[in-house]
């Protein structure tokens, strides 16, 4: 045999199981169709977000969470409603999951050099349902040094692997078929690619070299999901979303096919939630693309007014930060707004200074290079918009700023070649908010949240801008930015039991076959069920290649 396991996909998942299997004097074979740039994946172009529950950094915040509220947040996300069938092992890796982030997935991160930032996040603030979807309270942690520094660890396990003759790297091949003999996995048939330099992330070539097959006791498939094919995406759609949109924008790099979940199927390897998946409604156009249609997500604190591509105030949940799914729904099945691919946001220049940052390792440069004077220094001392920020405002193209409202209505409405805004409307509205800003209550769904927000000092500080008029002169100018669909995550994918070990048509798993990552969708096929509390991708990676590099270890000893 070629190697003990072998491991398909260099992403983080891939990186974790070869560790795991590594460490117990495993022969590891890793694959993957991109180039040793690539190693680590999607989670190397990550913000780094980590989901954990009751850690120290919330406690030094004054947050008080529990594995109970996080349960209870994360089964009123999920909605787990298959649960004899697609959702049955799902909703026990769901659990599993949130016990691990109340537990020991802290001190396993210190152990492998992964810190947190000291403060926290609250990111997916829910439907306002107390059993609905959402987190509760702050449980967002970054990763000092962002998803790179979460990868890096673990390339410098692989590399040191390989010198020690326990892993070897099979670059550039691409894995077109399970070798599945005898109900049993034992090895995988694919092609070779040729040699290409292209830079980390840029697609690069499918030129045909030759054939190629690797034999092994077990074989792990860690491939990921399929955010880069627009195709794949708009095939399984599900009609509770309504219609997907004409022209969306990628926030993946191209090497994110989903040939894997059929490749997998083929093997008899039974796929599950394919319906399911997270696609974010806050992407921008990246004036620096680095793949084909390159996205970039904003986060965005609570304050920017939300209109649809009519100019109507979208209703809550729909708020910036809140409800991702509910807000792609409400644009999608609106049935007057359906056909349009955008929305927008309508800010000042101080909530865009206080409250816009960008996802991805490359747009948070100060975090990633674990630059601790820079983040003071930009942050939370430093007066305008971040640099990433300030290059999208000057730069991007879904950018326009104006002095006076019917100025940058005038300017939205060029940017999309027609006149969809009407500038009165506009005015109402916005006039409607801010009379609701001159108390410390309200009415109103938003500014609520945004008084809410601000009583979290991890907010006050370093998220959330002072309540204000959108329409006073002082916080301007006037900025709309327009915002559209940004492909992301897969949340179905092969279903695996607790071990990881990927299970056949009829249920029961398949010898020496296993799937972690986004590609098992996390975990189960479907740890997250309908929507995802975020930081919990990364940790979904962690937690299932762990298991699946612990389980394949135990088989091959």
């Amino acid at each position: 045999m070629d190697a003990d396991v072998i491991v398909v996909g260099a992403g983080l998942a891939g990186l974790v199981a070869a560790h795991e299997l590594t460490s117990r004097g495993r022969r590891v074979a890793l694959v993957d169709q991109e180039n040793a740039a690539n190693l680590g994946g999607q989670a190397f172009w990550s913000f780094g977000g980590l989901f954990l529950v009751d850690s120290p950094e919330q406690r030094r915040l004054g947050i008080k969470d529990s594995l109970d509220l996080a349960w209870n947040d994360w089964q009123g996300s999920a909605r787990f409603d298959r649960v004899e069938d697609e959702d049955s092992w799902a909703v026990r890796w769901a659990r599993a999951y949130v016990e691990f982030a109340a537990g020991e997935k802290r001190s396993w991160l210190r152990g492998h050099g992964i810190e947190l930032l000291p403060t926290v996040g609250w990111a997916e603030r829910g439907d306002l349902r107390a059993d609905g979807h959402g987190n509760s309270v702050p449980r967002f942690h970054i990763a000092w040094g962002t998803g790179t520094g979460v990868v890096e660890p673990f390339v410098r396990h692989a590399r040191q692997a390989a010198r020690d003759g326990l892993l070897t790297f099979h670059h550039r091949h691409r894995v077109d078929e399970l070798v599945v003999a005898d109900g049993a996995a034992r090895g995988v048939r694919g092609t070779v690619l040729a040699a290409d330099d292209a830079p980390r992330g840029v697609a690069s070539s499918r030129e045909r070299l030759g054939d190629f097959e690797l034999t092994a006791q077990a074989v792990v498939v860690t491939t990921g999901g399929i955010g880069a094919d627009h195709d794949i995406v708009r095939r399984y759609w599900p009609a509770r979303l309504g219609t997907p949109p004409a022209e969306m924008v990628t926030g993946v790099p191209a090497y994110v096919d989903g040939r894997m979940l059929d490749i997998s199927a083929e093997a008899g390897v039974r796929l599950a939630n394919r319906d399911r998946m997270w696609h974010y409604t806050e992407g921008l156009q990246n004036w620096d693309p680095v793949w084909p249609g390159h996205g970039i997500r904003i986060l965005p604190g609570p304050s920017s007014i939300w209109l649809d591509a009519l100019g109507r105030r979208l209703p809550d949940p729909c708020l910036p930060g809140y409800d991702t799914l509910s807000t792609l729904k409400y644009l999608r099945t609106t049935e007057d707004i359906a056909g349009y691919d955008h929305s927008w946001f309508v800010l000042t220049r101080r909530i865009v200074e206080k409250e816009f940052a960008l996802s991805g390792s490359e747009q948070n440069p100060d975090i990633t290079a674990k630059d601790r004077k820079a983040v003071l220094r930009d942050r939370l001392l430093g007066k305008g918009a971040p640099a990433p920020v300030q290059a999208f405002l000057d730069k991007g193209a879904d950018f326009v700023t104006a002095g006076t409202l019917e100025g940058l209505v005038e300017k939205m409405n060029g940017l999309t070649g027609e006149p969809l805004l009407d500038a009165a409307g506009v005015r109402r509205q916005i006039e409607a908010r801010d009379l609701q800003m001159a108390n410390p209550y309200s009415k109103d769904a938003q500014v609520q949240g945004i008084r809410n927000a601000r009583r979290y000092i991890g907010d006050r500080l370093g998220r959330v801008a002072a309540p204000h008029r959108i329409l006073d002169p002082a916080a301007g100018p006037l900025i709309g930015v327009r915002l559209r669909v940004l492909t992301r995550k897969t949340l179905g994918g092969i279903q695996t039991d607790l071990d990881s070990r990927a299970l056949g048509s009829d249920g029961t798993p398949i010898d020496g076959l296993y799937a972690a990552g986004e590609v098992a969708g996390f975990g189960g096929g479907g740890v997250h069920g309908y929507n995802a509390l975020e930081g919990t991708f990364l940790g979904g990676c962690l937690f299932s290649g762990r298991a699946a590099g612990r389980a394949a270890a135990r088989q091959t000893a």
